[in-house]
């Protein structure tokens, strides 16, 4: 377990110690996608309608839509992309079938990107992230695949807390997620962005908690296997 939990460790204190260089532009406009996706989703599921999905280079973004439940489709960017993140990580500690996990996102990308998003910008980077997935998991080995879709995991759980933080935190007076959800429901941007920073925090833990519990009871398989001589 110790040696899971450094590794573990590493790779989230370098995602925030690059988190503003070149390096990780591309991934944190990916979790910006699924953010959008998440809101676009959760309007379609609560019977509204998407008019368009669009992502700036500047990592932003919006969606327009018409009905659905605001309470659901306004908290559905920052836990949607939380899902995302939690859903690639577990699938990258599976043993089988990473190949086809990542080109069933690819698929997804695609799928979203040609109903939903109605910018140039937004489209092209959503259109070659699709397709560069769809590629890898076809022609990568499933080491590699479990690689990508752990950095994405890894990417889009740390991004929740740190924009939720960013956005209605420590700049409340931005218009977000939270202020719109505080104007049609109560509260303050700053009570729905602890929440959601508490909610994000949690799921985290338990996640890597699962992780490393998980990964330590296998070691003790092995090790008694090994003293059995199996």
């Amino acid at each position: 377990m110790l040696k899971k939990l450094s590794i573990l460790a590493a790779a989230c204190l370098a995602i925030l110690f690059l988190w503003d260089t070149p390096i990780l532009y591309p991934l944190q406009m990916l979790v910006v996608f699924f953010h959008e996706a998440s809101h676009a989703i959760a309007t379609i599921l609560t019977g509204g309608q998407v008019k368009e999905m669009v992502l700036v280079r500047e990592q932003g973004g919006h969606v327009v839509s018409l009905g659905g439940w605001p309470f659901i489709t306004l908290s559905a960017g920052y836990l949607g992309s939380l899902g995302f993140g939690v859903l690639f990580y577990v699938l990258s500690e599976s043993k089988r079938y990473q190949k086809w996990m990542v080109m069933g996102i690819g698929f997804f990308i695609l799928l979203i990107t040609l109903f939903f998003v109605r910018n140039w910008f937004g489209f092209g980077f959503s259109l070659i992230a699709g397709i560069l997935f769809f590629v890898a998991g076809r022609y990568l080995a499933d080491d590699w695949n479990a690689l990508i879709l752990k950095a994405v995991g890894l990417t889009s759980m740390m991004y929740v807390p740190h924009d939720i933080y960013s956005d209605t935190i420590a700049r409340s007076y931005l218009v977000s997620d939270a202020r719109m959800l505080a104007e049609a429901y109560g509260g303050t941007t700053i009570m729905w962005g602890v929440l959601w920073l508490l909610i994000s925090c949690y799921v985290i833990f338990s996640v890597f908690r699962r992780s490393l519990l998980r990964s330590d009871s296998q070691e003790g398989i092995g090790d008694v296997h090994g003293r059995n001589g199996i």
